[in-house]
C-alpha cells in the first residue's frame, strides 16, 4: 500500500494528471504482479481485495485528518474521498487483469497440452508415449474411452462450453471430435448431452484406451454415411451396419449383384420390395400377416409384394446360403446413399 499512497500523492500534487515519465511508465505493474501472484498461489483475489478496501479505508482516515488541520472545505473533503477511493478500484482492476491473464496464460498452455496428448492418443503412439504427454497434461489415463464424431457447428454452437473437464476435444479440425473417459459417467452429463444433441453427434464405440483410433475411425465412418446434422447416433446400437461399411467397394459389388433382380424397377418399387424382403428374411420367412404388422400395411399388399419377390428372386428365397446374402445386400443397400450420391434416402432399416 505504501506503493499505492505514494503514487496518489503524486496525482494530488500533480493535480489529478499522471506522473511525470520515468515514474509513471510502471506505475500499473506491481498490481498487475500482485494479481499474477494470487493466481500463482492458487489463491483467490477475495484476500487481496480486502487489503486493498482496509487500505483505503485507513488511508481516508489520515487524510481526512489532515484535511481538517489544513482547514480545507467540505467539497474539497468529498472530492479527496473521491480521488482515494476511484485510485483504489483502478489498482484493484489492475490487479483483476493481471489475475485474469495469468488464467488465460495456464489454459491456454495446459489446452496445448491436452491437445499434443489428444493427438498422441488418436495416432496409435506408444504406452510410454502417451503416459508421459498425460502427466505433462495433468490428464488421468482412463480404463476405456469413446471417441464421438462431430456434425458441423449449430448456430451459437455452445459445446465448448459444456465439455466436462476430463474431456480431450478438437472442434477447429476439418473433421471435429471428442475423446470422452469414463463415458458411462460422461454422457449422464444432461448440459454435454443436450449440446452434442442440437450439434450432431456419433458416439464410436466404448474401447480400452489403447483402441480409441479405432473407435473414432467407426464414429467417423457412420458419421460420413449418415451425414449427421442433429440429434446424437450410438454406433453401440448399429454394430452390423458398420461391418458392413468396413470395406464398403466389396459390399458394394455384393449388393450388385444379389440385388441385380431389381434394376429394372423404379426406385420407389424397389425400395418397397427391398424393404418388405428383408422384414420377410428377418422374421424367419414370416407370413404376410406378421411382415403385413411390422411394416404397418394391409396383409393383401404385404401378399402382392412377396408374390413379386418370389417371381424376381425365385429359388434364391429357399438357399440358407443366398438369404443370408439377400439380407447383408439388403441392409447396405437400406442404410442410405453413399456420401456425395445424390437422391432421396430410403427409409430406415426396419
Amino acid at each position: 500500500m505504501e506503493t499505492a499512497l505514494a503514487e496518489f500523492a503524486d496525482l494530488v500534487e500533480a493535480g489529478g494528471a499522471a506522473p511525470p515519465a520515468g515514474r509513471g511508465e510502471d506505475r500499473w505493474r506491481v498490481y498487475w504482479v500482485l494479481g499474477r501472484g494470487e493466481f500463482a498461489e492458487g489463491r483467490s483475489l477475495d484476500a487481496l481485495q480486502a487489503a486493498y478496501r482496509l487500505g483505503a479505508r485507513v488511508a481516508w482516515r489520515r487524510y481526512a485528518r489532515a484535511a481538517r488541520r489544513a482547514g480545507m472545505g467540505a467539497d474539497q473533503v468529498v472530492l479527496l474521498a473521491e480521488a482515494v477511493f476511484a485510485h483504489i478500484d483502478e489498482i484493484s482492476a489492475v490487479s483483476v487483469r493481471g489475475y485474469a491473464e495469468a488464467q488465460a496464460d495456464k489454459a491456454g498452455a495446459l489446452g496445448r497440452r491436452r491437445h499434443h496428448l489428444l493427438g498422441r492418443i488418436v495416432s496409435g503412439a506408444a504406452p510410454p508415449a502417451v503416459e508421459q504427454a498425460a502427466v505433462v497434461a495433468g490428464w488421468t489415463l482412463p480404463d476405456t474411452v469413446a471417441c464421438v464424431a462431430l456434425g458441423p457447428p449449430a448456430e451459437r454452437d455452445r459445446t465448448h462450453r459444456r465439455l466436462p473437464p476430463a474431456v480431450l476435444a478438437d472442434l477447429d479440425s476439418p473433421e471435429p471430435y471428442l475423446l470422452v473417459p469414463d463415458p458411462a459417467t460422461a454422457f449422464g452429463d444432461q448440459a454435454f448431452a443436450g449440446a452434442l444433441d442440437v450439434r450432431g453427434a456419433v458416439i464410436g464405440p466404448t474401447v480400452p484406451l489403447a483402441m480409441a483410433a479405432d473407435s473414432l475411425r467407426w464414429a467417423r465412418t457412420l458419421l460420413a454415411r449418415l451425414g449427421q446434422s442433429a440429434g446424437i447416433v450410438r454406433c453401440e446400437e448399429r454394430l452390423p451396419e458398420l461391418l458392413l461399411l468396413g470395406d464398403q467397394p466389396l459390399v458394394r459389388l455384393f449388393t450388385d449383384r444379389r440385388l441385380r433382380p431389381l434394376d429394372d424397377l423404379t426406385p420407389k418399387q424397389a425400395t418397397r420390395l427391398a424393404t418388405t424382403l428383408l422384414v420377410w428374411l428377418q422374421s424367419h420367412r414370416g407370413s404376410a400377416p406378421e411382415v403385413a404388422e411390422q411394416l404397418a400395411l394391409h396383409p393383401q399388399t404385404v401378399r402382392q409384394r412377396l408374390r413379386r419377390i418370389e417371381q424376381l428372386f425365385g429359388s434364391a428365397l429357399d438357399d440358407p446360403d443366398a438369404r443370408f446374402e439377400l439380407e447383408v445386400a439388403l441392409r447396405f443397400r437400406l442404410l442410405g446413399p453413399e456420401p456425395g450420391v445424390s437422391g432421396a434416402r430410403p427409409p430406415a432399416m426396419p
